[in-house]
């Protein structure tokens, strides 16, 4: 089972579309529940720590007590997507349970960096927010596809 927990609501028309198309391409066997999260209000007499913070017990309440946490974050580790598949046939071999946690537009509070279990860095690329959730959902996908020897990845 992988949460996908994101910071963000009412994603364009394009990603939710992306979205389902590789949601409807997963096997039963891989669960994958998308968790919207309010972002902070945003004012001029606020900080970004306050705007991470706020978030932060957003996410914290949704992510469930077992679940292994990995954070998005530029300053994570990037991998292949072989090495993802070889990740995620391990979490499905030890039935380990996953939050993946997209921050908001200020990123992920301090703290919650320091609980995850990995910091996964996807580029060095600045990407949107809705991207991002597309993106992960096809390399879930892809990661699948290695692991069956589907021809959807190619070398």
């Amino acid at each position: 089972q992988i949460d996908l927990i994101a910071v963000g609501k009412r994603m364009p028309d394009w990603i939710e579309s992306a979205i389902k198309e590789y949601r409807k391409r997963l096997p039963k066997q891989i669960q994958l529940n998308i968790i919207e999260i309010n972002p902070a209000n945003r004012s001029r007499k606020n900080s970004t720590d306050n705007y991470k913070l706020e978030e932060q017990e957003r996410i914290v309440s949704a992510i469930r007590p077992d679940n292994l946490i990995v954070v998005l974050d530029e300053t994570g580790k990037q991998c292949s997507s072989k090495e993802l598949a070889v990740t995620l046939r391990a979490w499905a071999d030890e039935q380990q349970s996953v939050s993946l946690i997209i921050g908001g537009a200020d990123g992920v509070s301090e703290e919650l960096k320091r609980r995850a279990q990995w910091l996964w860095s996807l580029s060095s690329l600045t990407l949107p927010h809705g991207l991002v959730r597309a993106l992960l959902v096809e390399q879930i996908y892809r990661a699948w596809t290695i692991t069956s020897n589907h021809p959807y990845h190619r070398e």
